[in-house]
């Protein structure tokens, strides 16, 4: 049944056919400072035509076609605003069709956060409080949802389509929206604040190299160096903390593998944005209501394997994986990245061996660092900075073994100068630390010449 029939049938998609229409509840109210502002007459006006608009609607219709949906809704809602002698201005009529077909179609008072690209995270805590982050700063907005069962409905909008649930016995869920964005919700007796939805958005146009060296987050000379390491298949790990921008990262990276390549991309949920042709998606699953057919990471990791893959990029490695994405790279799959959670790239190095003894396996430190060391051949660490800009802090080499410890190498290091005082933007460079690497006979091999130049060798700056 379309969510269109169900709406029509009993005004709330999530609510059973027995109940009645509740025409008193707004679909959306908001404060007096909102550039949407609504009062409580224009709300239960709004609220009304809706009511009437959903009851007229054809159940037929597929909600699919966006845009033939909104032309029905369009001329239903000139048609009721006629019958009913309706008078509103030319931008009140405007501001309560989009509000009604954002209820129908999208996700109620999200869709306007949604659609501004400027906004690179969305955070409801509630029914009363929603934030957003734009340009590494967190606002809160004055748009509020009717209730915490308003908010529920718009989770069950997002999950549902992808064949996931959450409930009591369930209380969190990770997915994503139809543009790749990132979506994690958590409900109560887990949240007592209420349904909680957070949302990393990702932008339409895919972030590109040109325009992160605009940014200042990555030098022109470390862009070409890490274009080297990809074509020479070096394995890499893309280190950082919470929205330090690993993920964006990640796609960019993964733009300079080559067509002729098959990729096998794993993830909890469906993020990445390869704009090869040639790539296989497999994303986990959760188990089920009866706690059956769960899908993790690893057995994701270890069925790419039998896939014939040239290259496999795991979205994150979180748990055990871990294990099974170092015998990955460590028999013949290089060219394999992932990102992971950390403070440092020394402390990648400390997360890695403590998620590898995740999986039970009864190894010795010293063998799981010389598997560690064996496999990963760069890291690339990110940070978050005070001013909320994103930028690579560290490209460090896994040189090998010292006895029982996994030696590193900065190659790239981040050099603060100081701090802007007419706009408090941290001001620095990316620096070459005047070492070259150890593998570079793997980008001769890969027929890739580096000037010297690129890793600090006779810069002046220095």
């Amino acid at each position: 049944m379309s969510i269109l029939r169900r709406i029509k049938n009993d005004g709330d998609p999530t609510s059973p056919p027995s109940q009645p229409v509740n025409t008193q509840a707004p679909v959306r109210v908001s404060t007096s400072t909102s550039p949407l502002t609504t009062s409580d007459k224009y709300a239960d006006l709004k609220n009304r035509v809706q009511t009437k608009l959903l009851a007229t609607l054809n159940p037929s219709i597929d909600v699919s076609k966006v845009d033939e949906v909104r032309r029905t809704i369009l001329e239903l809602f000139e048609q009721i605003l006629n019958e009913e002698n309706i008078i509103l201005s030319k931008p009140e009529r405007a501001r309560m069709f989009e509000q009604i077909a954002a209820e129908i179609l999208g996700l109620g008072p999200l869709q306007p956060l949604l659609e501004d690209d400027s906004i690179t995270e969305i955070m409801v805590n509630g029914s009363r409080n929603i934030y957003i982050e734009r340009k590494g700063k967190i606002f809160r907005v004055p748009l509020i949802f009717e209730n915490n069962d308003h908010v529920m409905r718009i989770i069950e909008r997002i999950v549902s389509p992808l064949g996931r649930r959450i409930d009591e016995s369930s209380p969190y869920v990770d997915a994503r929206l139809p543009d790749g964005s990132r979506v994690n919700a958590v409900i109560p007796p887990i949240s007592l604040v209420g349904p909680v939805i957070t949302i990393r958005k990702f932008s339409k146009k895919p972030i590109t190299v040109e325009q992160m060296v605009e940014f200042g987050s990555i030098s022109p000379e470390a862009v070409e160096f890490l274009k080297a390491c990809v074509l020479a298949r070096i394995n890499i790990i893309i280190s950082g903390g919470t929205g330090s921008g690993k993920t964006t990262l990640l796609n960019v990276l993964s733009s300079y593998i080559p067509a002729d390549e098959r990729i096998i991309t794993i993830e909890n949920a469906a993020e990445l944005q390869l704009r090869q042709e040639h790539v296989v998606t497999l994303e986990s699953r959760p188990p089920n209501i009866e706690g059956k057919g769960e899908i993790t990471i690893r057995q994701l990791v270890i069925n790419a394997l039998r896939m014939r893959p040239d290259r496999i990029i795991v979205g994150e490695i979180r748990d055990e994986a871990a294990l099974d994405m170092l015998q990955a790279m460590n028999t013949g799959h290089d060219g394999s990245m992932t990102t992971l959670h950390s403070n440092s790239p020394r402390d990648s190095l400390a997360r890695l061996e403590t998620m590898t003894l995740m999986a039970g396996m009864d190894l010795p430190a010293r063998a799981i660092r010389e598997q560690v060391s064996s496999a990963i051949d760069l890291i690339i660490h990110q940070e978050r900075l005070r001013d909320g800009s994103r930028k690579i802090v560290y490209i460090s080499e896994v040189t090998g073994m010292e006895g029982d410890i996994i030696t590193l190498t900065d190659l790239f290091f981040f050099e603060q100068t100081g701090l802007n005082p007419n706009n408090n933007k941290v001001e620095g460079r990316l620096r070459a630390s005047g070492l070259r690497p150890r593998f570079m006979d793997k980008l001769d091999a890969a027929g890739i010449k580096l000037s010297p130049s690129i890793f600090g060798m006779g810069d002046r700056r220095r």
